[in-house]
């Protein structure tokens, strides 16, 4: 019975690690979610608008999907909470914007190692992906601004 109660421990602390690593995804997303609103407005062309707006459909749907995993994980839904300053100036937004993206692909893909969940497992990756994508455009931006 002990070496069961040890591996209860265990799971119920990778659980509330597993929890705290997604609420930090959510508020990274919310972050985003604002920041590239602002970032859309700012930008110079269309073209950019246009991309930069589908880029932060791309977070709405991470939000959404890691709110729907931490609540299905938890029971309780988490309170987002905007961590980081987003820039008021276009090329240090798409700056700031690159930086975060490829620092958040990592972070993902570590969350998608550290669980057995298939599902879990799968929606980090997918996001990790997108986030590889968000980071190749903001270079881009950054590339053409100068």
């Amino acid at each position: 019975m002990n070496n069961l109660n040890h591996y209860y421990g265990l799971y119920q602390q990778r659980a509330k690690e597993l929890a705290a690593q997604i609420e930090k995804a959510i508020d990274g997303e919310f972050a985003a979610i604002h920041c590239y609103k602002k970032l859309e407005t700012l930008a110079p062309t269309k073209r950019e608008r246009q991309i930069i707006s589908e880029i932060r459909k791309d977070e709405i749907n991470h939000y959404n999907v890691f709110s729907s995993i931490y609540t299905q994980l938890t029971g309780q839904k988490h309170s987002a909470v905007i961590t980081e300053t987003c820039p008021n100036n276009y090329h240090s937004g798409i700056d700031f914007a690159f930086h975060d993206e490829q620092e958040t692909v990592d972070f993902y893909l570590t969350i998608a190692d550290s669980t057995s969940n298939d599902f879990i497992k799968e929606s980090f990756k997918r996001a990790a992906m997108d986030e590889q994508n968000h980071a190749v455009w903001f270079l881009y931006f950054l590339k053409t601004q100068r």
